[in-house]
């Protein structure tokens, strides 16, 4: 049973330096009691408030163990329920941006003329990992500038089995900059996502004297939380033993094929909505506000810092952090609930830091000190994340934003998170895009 995190001590030191990190950058300046949707101020005179009003997605399963179940089949499913879940019809949306890694050029529209053939705009979105809230931040970026009163963002994918690898091999690959940087810094070792992320968590244990053993607590606490997921991929517990034991993926850095994400087939979607037609459809009890959200890529001094953990996000994560921080006019200690992007179990350590949950080099304490599960100061990925809930590609971001939006309604049954006011998302595309958002309840 969940324990209730607000009438627990602090245990340990890493607890109460997490509790006290950057208070003194991000003092917490959000309402206890929101306003009314017509009293509330807007972020700038120029920006209207967006809400998420539905969401929905379908269970994550291995590719292939459904042989019939095609992307527009996914696609209505997640966008049907979405649609179900805000109480609309198709006709509403004004505007549908669909994310995809695998399929050919506008399988994005294929996927929503399911939905409807009403004739409007239809954007297909590409960016890797960050696909998924790629869609999403467009999506509000369309009611936010005022273009849209309505939006659909929704994601899928019909993955190949195994690995992820190429497809046009007589031209340059996206992420090579990227990949000849790292081999600078450390052997190269194939398959390329597991040794990229898996070397940053080397670096990590060589600088700040973290370990393999952290990584494979943060896996047995995302395969514990997605027991209680019944839309994850995997719904059981794994032991310590069973997580390090199992088949090993890159040696070095002692990842095993139970820390790593798996590919995967599913759907996700939101339905996007303005104040003003959140107030007409009467949707306030349900809305759940996006209070911040940036989108941030690499910079030329990506590829020139000799660091293996900013190659692979970290530094991209913490400058759309600090300015979802400042949007939202919170700090990391106001938040409740976390999904990340935890492709792979060193990088959900790395984004504690990058999300300033701690100082630089201080994640392993908040495993050391269980402050990231059911009980500590935060839960973070309690879906299951990406390396239990399951991770197609496209649907990842759209799958994350349902989850959070379920915990701030209350909805999220034998996982919820008791009393979760601000939920904090992150998702990263290596080539590279990072995306954090942040939400709180529309009238709560």
């Amino acid at each position: 049973m969940a324990r209730d995190r607000r009438n627990l001590p602090l245990r340990d030191a890493g607890r109460r330096r997490a509790r006290q990190v950057r208070h003194h950058r991000w003092p917490c300046r959000v309402p206890l009691e929101p306003k009314p949707l017509g009293d509330q101020k807007h972020v700038s005179n120029s920006s209207n408030r967006v809400f998420v009003v539905g969401v929905g997605m379908t269970k994550f399963e291995k590719p292939g163990r459904r042989e019939a179940w095609d992307y527009p089949a996914m696609a209505q499913e997640s966008g049907g329920n979405a649609l179900s879940d805000a109480g609309i019809e198709y006709g509403a949306v004004e505007q549908a941006y669909t994310g995809f890694c695998y399929g050919e050029s506008c399988s994005g529209h294929r996927a929503v003329y399911g939905l409807g053939l009403t004739g409007i705009p239809v954007f297909n979105v590409n960016s890797n990992c960050s696909t998924g809230s790629s869609a999403l931040f467009l999506a509000a970026q369309a009611i936010r500038g005022g273009i849209a009163d309505c939006t659909l963002a929704l994601g899928f994918e019909k993955m190949q089995a195994g690995s992820l690898g190429t497809t046009y091999d007589d031209r340059e690959q996206p992420m090579q900059q990227h990949l000849l940087a790292m081999a600078e810094l450390r052997e190269i070792y194939f398959p390329p996502a597991p040794w990229m992320f898996g070397a940053a968590g080397i670096e990590h244990n060589e600088k700040y004297g973290s370990s393999p053993d952290h990584y494979v607590k943060i896996a047995v606490k995302n395969h514990r939380h997605s027991a209680k997921n019944p839309k994850a991929q995997f719904q059981q517990e794994y032991s310590t033993e069973q997580i390090a034991g199992d088949k090993m993926v890159y040696p070095a850095a002692g990842l095993t094929r139970s820390m790593c994400s798996p590919t995967s087939d599913g759907s996700g979607a939101a339905i996007l909505a303005s104040e003003r037609f959140v107030d007409e459809h009467d949707l306030g009890d349900r809305a759940v506000e996006i209070v911040g959200q940036a989108l941030v890529t690499d910079v030329a001094g990506t590829f020139e810092s000799g660091s293996l953990a900013t190659l692979v996000g970290a530094d991209m994560t913490r400058t759309a952090a600090r300015k979802v921080y400042e949007q939202a006019g919170i700090g990391p200690a106001d938040v409740d609930v976390i999904e990340l992007h935890d492709c792979f179990a060193p990088n959900e350590l790395l984004t504690y830091e990058a999300l300033e949950l701690c100082g630089e080099g201080e994640g392993h304490h908040l495993v050391d000190g269980d402050d990231t599960t059911y009980g500590g100061r935060w839960v973070v990925n309690p879906s299951g994340g990406l390396i239990s809930k399951g991770h197609p590609l496209g649907a990842t971001g759209l799958a994350q934003c349902a989850e959070l939006t379920w915990q701030l309604r209350g909805e999220a049954q034998g996982r919820q998170v008791d009393g979760a006011r601000i939920a904090l998302q992150h998702n990263i595309g290596l080539g590279g895009s990072a995306v954090v958002t942040a939400y709180r309840p529309a009238n709560r």
